[in-house]
């Protein structure tokens, strides 16, 4: 036999109190008492009650929810950002559920959809590699008043906020790096260039080559993905060139992995016959027996931010985001022994 859950009423009837008395005790309502409060909490706690969240949610207009739907969980960069938007709205009683797109913009929609349903207080988004149309966002904002924020991959939307990292200057900075130490014929593995942070990384390392004065060849541009696979085979492709590369610029931490791992296998040295240097600053790049230098995109921060930006629109607008927000961090290089050449 099911075990049937204590209600308000089972709580009114033992205490011989009105049902409206508990449930106004049980939200803390100012006309009741502090003792009758306690004894309310006490009797609810004796007898196990779960209070309905959903009831109180459609009574108060807020779930005290939100959600944050990334490509993937299990790279360091998402599930900081993660952790800094817990970290921001933990303390004012929001929880977060978690979705991932697995970079498919159908799945992306559908998560969307699904944390709508759910009644969500806001929805953080890093899109996925293959999300080209927003139309579903735009209308999402015009028939709803939930609030969306996007966060390092995103797209320009009327209405929405953005917090990004500034990839043209952590890019361009890591090439003049390179440049510095005394390469010449800079790669650059591009990532995906559908998504906006991966061309501003490769107009960073262009702008940075002009600058100096050194050539910018189409072929010195290698188009990959972000694995390490990916780099591994693009390393390979380059090194079968007759005039061969002195340093890689990785739009990704585990591309630049990839060319390290067969620079190795070439018997290559690193950084004194070819400099490397990533992007994400991925807890790996320190740590490795050679570490790799790599721009530093702050995740934490960006999630913490993130979540700042959602709490200033509900201060400011109860329906939902009054301001639109563009807000760029500035990423920081960490140089380590993969480009440091002149020590």
């Amino acid at each position: 036999m099911t075990k049937k859950n204590t209600t308000i009423y089972d709580i009114s009837k033992k205490l011989n109190v009105s049902v409206a008395t508990v449930s106004r005790a049980l939200n803390d309502h100012p006309r009741i008492s502090q003792e009758t409060k306690e004894l309310v909490a006490a009797t609810a706690k004796e007898m196990n009650y779960k209070q309905n969240n959903l009831a109180k949610a459609l009574q108060s207009g807020e779930t005290k929810t939100v959600g944050v739907i990334v490509p993937y969980i299990n790279t360091n960069f998402f599930s900081s950002v993660i952790r800094g938007i817990e970290e921001e709205l933990s303390p004012h009683g929001y929880r977060v559920i978690i979705c991932q797109s697995h970079d498919d913009a159908a799945i992306e929609k559908k998560q969307l959809n699904t944390l709508l349903r759910t009644q969500v207080d806001c929805i953080f988004i890093s899109i996925s590699r293959n999300t080209t149309d927003m139309d579903y966002v735009r209308k999402i904002l015009s028939t709803t008043n939930t609030p969306i924020i996007l966060f390092d991959r995103k797209k320009d939307i009327p209405g929405v906020s953005t917090i990004t990292i500034d990839d043209h200057k952590g890019a361009y900075q890591a090439t003049e790096h390179l440049i510095n130490q005394g390469y010449k014929n800079i790669c650059h593995f591009s990532g995906d260039q559908n998504l906006e942070i991966y061309q501003n990384r490769l107009n960073g390392y262009i702008d940075a080559l002009k600058d100096y004065n050194l050539p910018v060849l189409k072929e010195n541009i290698i188009n990959t993905g972000s694995s390490i696979e990916e780099g591994i085979s693009a390393m390979k492709s380059l090194w079968k060139r007759k005039v061969k590369p002195d340093a890689i610029f990785s739009a990704s931490d585990f591309t630049a992995l990839g060319a390290c791992k067969e620079i190795k296998n070439l018997k290559l040295k690193i950084p004194q016959d070819i400099g490397v240097i990533g992007f994400s600053n991925e807890p790996f790049t320190q740590f490795m027996e050679l570490s790799i230098s790599s721009v530093d995109q702050t995740p934490v921060l960006m999630g913490k931010i993130s979540g700042n930006v959602f709490l200033e629109s509900i201060k400011d607008n109860s329906s939902g985001i009054s301001i639109e927000k563009k807000l760029v961090l500035t990423p920081t290089l960490h140089i380590r022994q993969s480009s440091n050449r002149k020590k």
